[in-house]
Order: structure tokens, then C-alpha cells, then sequence
């Protein structure tokens, strides 16, 4: 073996590429039956693999999507066993809004004739078109579950779930916290304890202060009405066309009548004193917390990692990170075409003693210009990260973090467009890969809307790579498990308290991807307590645990 090593070393300062064939199905598919390696790479990266395993050196590989701040606290059912209100709050939500009876009452008495000619004359003064025919005739009379939270129409429309979706959560420049609309439903510390306390709130808010924000036109001081845009009929179809004319003023009135629809139902489904504490603890730990609680879990349980590849990654994450103690140890490295708007971004840290000299090069414009011509692959800027680097025995590395799109379509496009990348060119096509990732697979996929975790792990096989869960994927070897409550305006996506695990997103969707003939997984873990445990069929994010996506880690062995 020895006198074949030296060999394999001496002949290749002759030759400065290799010609080697793969076998059918494998990664040479792409380019024909043959992949040409660069010589030299290929030296080092033999001989560098050699040494690895003559120290008995592994490659320790995490893998988390961290998922971006929620604004909505109350979004997602959460395990949260420190204080039995929570589900007892939740339940009576879901009951008032499945089983109303009585509590079905019509709009006015939430939303009073008296809020609304305040509203009207506010819309008034700023030149908006008056809607008090829709108000008189339609909306006060509605009933605010039946007719109203639950009308299917309303939110084909959009006339509620617009302006929330604007004025929320707005962030402010030079403010480091964010401004949020007085709502149930996102950060607003205010006093909800009465529905004028609230109305008085979210009059002002609206239509006194204007904010400073960042926006494409550059950086713009707008008061939050200024902030709504006009729903076209060409956009959502629903809408007519008398009511686009005036679908300003239309959703700011519906948008105010949510709002107190939500108000009124959590002060009639518990009291003010127990359901606003509670909400500020879920707040500070969940959203206000969130950064430091994720730093903390990489520092102190997966800092003896040598690469950990994240995603959906805030820009100020990174910066973070970088000036904190995970930078003392790791390289951060971010893509160039950081998405700091959408602001979910992959994210590679590699260790700086396995990685002495940290990445060389990035290589995702050339990933991206692998996609085939004339194909919509849904991938937003941000979302693949794929840089090369070398380790401390010079093994060349191809290092990739991905976020999939919400249905995993863009995965397997993905992963062929990378390989595609890295096996055509010849000091690319010697590096050893690993792929870290969010595949957003699914158990049980929707043929042709989701990705099945079965032919995604045919996939990866067949282009000659193999996963931390081996070549065959579980599928019931779930990451996830989060289910929407009925505190969010899209109600067609709540899932009762008791169908969570069946109708949520409990699925496989993380993986850490490497090659075949390169490595071999000695360990793998998921952890969705951030102690190195996974509590199987429990809700997440829990208070100590910020994501809605388990972490994957594996030790990898080199196989020489």
C-alpha cells in the first residue's frame, strides 16, 4: 500500500489531471461516464486524508436551521411547562373560535360605532375615501367569529391580513428595538387590559408618529398608515374592483376590527393580569432572547464542532456571532449576497484549528449559474451558502449550508446544481464535500407540491453521497414538530390542541450530507433541548430551545 501511495504521489507532479471513472448512477452522471481531477488537488487531498487517519482524527459536522425571529409570540404551539396558563389560554382561544355560541357577537360591540367615527375621521383628514356605507351595511352587523375571523372571503381578500403584515412589526433606524403595532399578536408591551386603553393606542400608532424606516427608495420617515399599499384585483382576484378603489381606507377599517376581535377575545377567555405576563415571558425569551439563548447553545454545547453550517440567519446574528466568543473559535462566514431585507441567510462557521486559514474562495454564483436554463428553482438570495477551504492536513473541502424553500422543491435542484458546479471544473471536482442542510423533506409529501424525504434520499445516493442518517433516510426520524394555533390570522392553518402532532409540521427535514467513499458516520445526534437530547413528539420552540428545527450533529470518519 505504501509503495502504491508513493506511486499515486510522484506521478502526479507529471501530470496535472487525472481522468477517473465513476460507476453508473454515480457523480460522474452529470458530465458523461468521465470526471476530470486536478492532480495536485487530488494528491493533497489523498495524502491529507491518510494523515487524518493515521491521528485517528474525525470530523465533528452540526448542522441548525436557527430560524428567523417570529414577531408573533403566540403563533405556534410551544411547550411551555413552567406555567400551566398557557395551555389553558390556548385551549379556550381554540374553543371560542371553533364553538363560539354567545361569545359570536356581532362587530359593533367590539369595535364600536364610536371607534369607528374616530377612525373615519382620522382617514378623512388625510384625503382617504369614507367607507361608512361598508361599515353600516356590512361590517358592524358581521359577527366577529362566524362572519368575520372565520370568513373565507375576507382573507381571499386580504382586507386583514394586509395591514397586519405592514405595520406588525416595524423596524426603526438607529432604534434597536422594533416599533409593533398595539396587538395581541406580536411584541406590543402596552396595556391591552380594556378596549379603549387599546383603541387609544392604535389610533395613535397609526396615524400620529412617523417612523424612520429602510425601504428600496432609501431611508424614508413614513407614519404607519403611509406604509399600506392599495390591494390590486390583478394580485388577488377576490377583491372587486369598487372595493380596490378604496381598499386604503377598507383595510385599515378591517384591520382595526381584528385587532379588537383579538383583544376582546383574550380578556374574555382569561384575564388581563394572568395572559400579558405571560405573554412578555414567551416575548423575552423567544423573540428578545432568542440571539443570545442560540449563541449561548453553539458556545457551550457544539463549540467543539469543526464546521457547523446554519440557516435562516439574521445579518445581525452574524455580526454577533463574529464579535463574540463563537468568533474567537470560529471563522463566521456569510454569503456574499447576504440578504440583510428577507434577512434569512446560510451560514458557514468553520473551527479556526481545524481551519487554520479559514475559507479560500465562495463558490455560489457558480452553484447558481448550474441551474438549468429557462428553470424557476424557488431559491431566494441568501439561501445557499458554498464556499471551499482546507483543513490543517490540507484536505480541500467543498462546504455548503442550504435553507430550502417551505416545500423542499428546490432541494434536489440544489444539490444537482452544486454538484454540477463541483464537478466541472478539476480542482473543484477533487475537494472532499460536506452539505449541510434544511431539505424541508416531508414523511408523508404531497406528490408534486412537497419533496418525499424517500426520493430525496434516492437522490443524494445516486449522485454519489450519502447522509448522516446513511443512504436511507427514516421517515419518521423527524427535526421538526410545530403546528400554527388559532392567535394568527390565517385560521385555516390552526391546528386544535389535540391534533397537533398529527396535522403539524412534524417531519425529516435536516440533513448532513458527505461523500460515500469519503467518510462514514461514527455518531449522529439531534438535539432539540439544546443539552445534546431530542425529546421525541414534544412541541417546539420551548422556552430554553429558540428554533423550530432540531440540530443535527455527526462525527465523521475518513474512510482510506
Amino acid at each position: 500500500v505504501n509503495r502504491r501511495n508513493r506511486i499515486l504521489s510522484f506521478s502526479c507532479i507529471f501530470f496535472t489531471v487525472w481522468v477517473v471513472s465513476f460507476s453508473s448512477g454515480g457523480a460522474g452522471g452529470f458530465l458523461g461516464s468521465k470526471v476530470i481531477l486536478d492532480g495536485a488537488v487530488s494528491a493533497r487531498a489523498h495524502s491529507g486524508m491518510m494523515a487524518m487517519a493515521a491521528q485517528g482524527r474525525k470530523m465533528a459536522v452540526t448542522s441548525w436551521n436557527i430560524a428567523a425571529i417570529n414577531n408573533n409570540p403566540f403563533e405556534y404551539w410551544i411547550t411551555f411547562p413552567q406555567n400551566p396558563e398557557y395551555e389553558i389560554i390556548m385551549g379556550n382561544i381554540e374553543s371560542f373560535l371553533e364553538n363560539p355560541g354567545a361569545n359570536d357577537i356581532p362587530v359593533h360591540q367590539v369595535f364600536t360605532d364610536e371607534m369607528f367615527t374616530r377612525l373615519e375621521t382620522r382617514m378623512e383628514k388625510i384625503g382617504w375615501p369614507s367607507v361608512r356605507s361598508y361599515w353600516e351595511n356590512d361590517f358592524k352587523n358581521r359577527n366577529i367569529v362566524s362572519q368575520f375571523m372565520k370568513d373565507k372571503e375576507l382573507g381571499s381578500k386580504r382586507l386583514a391580513s394586509m395591514p397586519d403584515r405592514v405595520t406588525n412589526t416595524i423596524n426603526v433606524l438607529g432604534q434597536a428595538d422594533p416599533v409593533c403595532r398595539p396587538t395581541v399578536i406580536n411584541m406590543y408591551d402596552g396595556d391591552l387590559s380594556t378596549m379603549n386603553q387599546w383603541w387609544d393606542a392604535w389610533e395613535k400608532f397609526m396615524f400620529n408618529d412617523p417612523l424612520s424606516i429602510f425601504s428600496k427608495e432609501g431611508n424614508l420617515s413614513l407614519v404607519p398608515y403611509q406604509m399600506l399599499k392599495p390591494i390590486k384585483k390583478a394580485k388577488y382576484p377576490a377583491i372587486t374592483e369598487v372595493e380596490e378603489q378604496v381598499s386604503l381606507p377598507l383595510q385599515t377599517m378591517c384591520g382595526a376590527i381584528f385587532d379588537a376581535i383579538l383583544v376582546h377575545m383574550m380578556n374574555t377567555v382569561s384575564t388581563p393580569d394572568t395572559w400579558q405576563p405571560l405573554k412578555r415571558t414567551i416575548v423575552d425569551s423567544l423573540n428578545k432572547q432568542k440571539t443570545p439563548r442560540t449563541l449561548q447553545i453553539l458556545e457551550q454545547t457544539y463549540s467543539d464542532s469543526d464546521i457547523i453550517t446554519l440557516q435562516e440567519v439574521s445579518s445581525a446574528f452574524i455580526e454577533e456571532a463574529k464579535s463574540g466568543k463563537l468568533g474567537t473559535k470560529f471563522w463566521v462566514i456569510g454569503p456574499e449576497n447576504l440578504d440583510a431585507t428577507r434577512d434569512q441567510n446560510s451560514v458557514i462557521l468553520l473551527n479556526r484549528n481545524t481551519f487554520p486559514l479559514g475559507n479560500k474562495i465562495e463558490i455560489t454564483k457558480l452553484v447558481d449559474a448550474s441551474f438549468p436554463s429557462g428553470v424557476d428553482v424557488p431559491v431566494a438570495k441568501g439561501d445557499i451558502n458554498a464556499i471551499t477551504a482546507d483543513d490543517s492536513d490540507g484536505v480541500p473541502y467543498i462546504i455548503v449550508s442550504f435553507h430550502g424553500d417551505t416545500n423542499g422543491l428546490a432541494t434536489i435542484p440544489v444539490l444537482t446544481a452544486v454538484r454540477k458546479a463541483m464537478l466541472s471544473e478539476p480542482t473543484l471536482a477533487a475537494h472532499k464535500i460536506i452539505f449541510g442542510l434544511d431539505a424541508n423533506t416531508y414523511e408523508h409529501a404531497k406528490k408534486g407540491k412537497q419533496q418525499d424525504v424517500m426520493e430525496w434520499g434516492e437522490t443524494y445516493v445516486s449522485q454519489g453521497l450519502t447522509s448522516c442518517w446513511g443512504d436511507v433516510p427514516q421517515k419518521s426520524n423527524y427535526t421538526t414538530y410545530n403546528a400554527r394555533t388559532y392567535l394568527q390570522p390565517q385560521l385555516n392553518k390552526a391546528c386544535k390542541k389535540a391534533d397537533k402532532r398529527e396535522k403539524g409540521d412534524v417531519n425529516p427535514k435536516d440533513f448532513i450530507l458527505f461523500g460515500k467513499y469519503d467518510f462514514r458516520a461514527i455518531h449522529t445526534s439531534k438535539d432539540n433541548t439544546g443539552g445534546k437530547e431530542y425529546t421525541e413528539d414534544m412541541a417546539f420552540p420551548t422556552l430554553t430551545f429558540p428554533s423550530d428545527h432540531g440540530i443535527l450533529s455527526t462525527v465523521l470518519e475518513p474512510i482510506t
